[in-house]
């Protein structure tokens, strides 16, 4: 299961979505989430999804892959259904026995919310599949850069997502070691109730925060011992430039934020 965490993993390519800049790669995906949540009809679901696989086929990312960053949530994809299965109770009853009252709106918000979530996970996937931690952090800083006129740290919260999304793979890596280690030594994380099975996680989320804390410190030394003061007069190696490809996309997004609005109004 720590393996199927795909957040924060590059998957090197050269496909047109690898080439976007990581600017486009944001703005689509603020337009994307904002489009998830704005659909109110189960056929307006299909224009995101299909365009979800079409950018996936594009960007050449084995399909694997993003269903992968479904497995670590599924857990939370079911106690959402449930919950919004059972807390909604407007519209018409469809089950009703002793103190449960299922309706047909509670059934229809339940689904809306799973596959909301689904569709969610698989952008974010691609977008973190498809754009390396340094051009995703670029890419936000410049976004940023005209709040910084009112003293907004914009070079200091792109940094602190760098740091985060580079060392996620390294601490699933570390993760997964503490775990054969512990397993090595008769552990048990599978069986018995949650709470026992939370009380075995102990050994492995100690020594995981000690080498998280340690290799914190060790980033933070090695950036003060190179003189590290900022972004103000920094140089960049790969200038970030907009290109055809990106109007392209941006054009894309545009159109299927139209499509759904208008499948909203006219589909029932």
């Amino acid at each position: 299961m720590i393996k199927d965490i795909t957040l924060g993993q590059y998957f090197p390519g050269k496909s047109a979505i690898h080439r976007l800049d990581p600017r486009t790669k944001l703005l689509g995906m603020i337009a994307y989430i904002v489009i998830v949540f704005i659909i109110k009809n189960t056929a307006a679901f299909l224009l995101p999804a299909i365009f979800a696989l079409v950018s996936i086929y594009i960007a050449r990312v084995p399909l694997s892959y993003v269903v992968r960053s479904l497995k670590p949530v599924r857990l939370l994809l079911v106690f959402m259904f449930i919950i919004n299965l059972f807390m909604v109770r407007t519209g018409k009853s469809v089950i009703s026995f002793w103190i449960i009252d299922i309706t047909d709106e509670g059934i229809r918000q339940s689904v809306y919310i799973t596959l909301r979530l689904i569709l969610l996970l698989v952008g974010t996937s691609l977008m973190t599949l498809t754009t390396t931690p340094i051009a995703l952090t670029d890419g936000l800083e410049r976004l940023l850069m005209p709040l910084s006129r009112i003293r907004f740290p914009a070079h200091e919260l792109a940094m602190m997502m760098t740091i985060a999304l580079r060392f996620i793979p390294t601490l699933i890596e570390e993760a997964d070691k503490i775990m054969k280690a512990q397993l090595a030594r008769g552990a048990d994380f599978e069986s018995g109730n949650i709470v026992r099975r939370a009380k075995n996680m102990v050994p492995v989320l100690v020594p995981l925060f000690v080498s998280a804390f340690r290799r914190a410190d060790e980033l933070a030394m090695a950036m003060e011992s190179r003189c590290y003061h900022g972004g103000e007069g920094r140089t960049r190696l790969n200038v970030l430039k907009f290109k055809k490809g990106d109007a392209v996309a941006l054009l894309a997004f545009m159109l299927l934020t139209a499509a759904v609005i208008a499948a909203g109004r006219l589909l029932p």
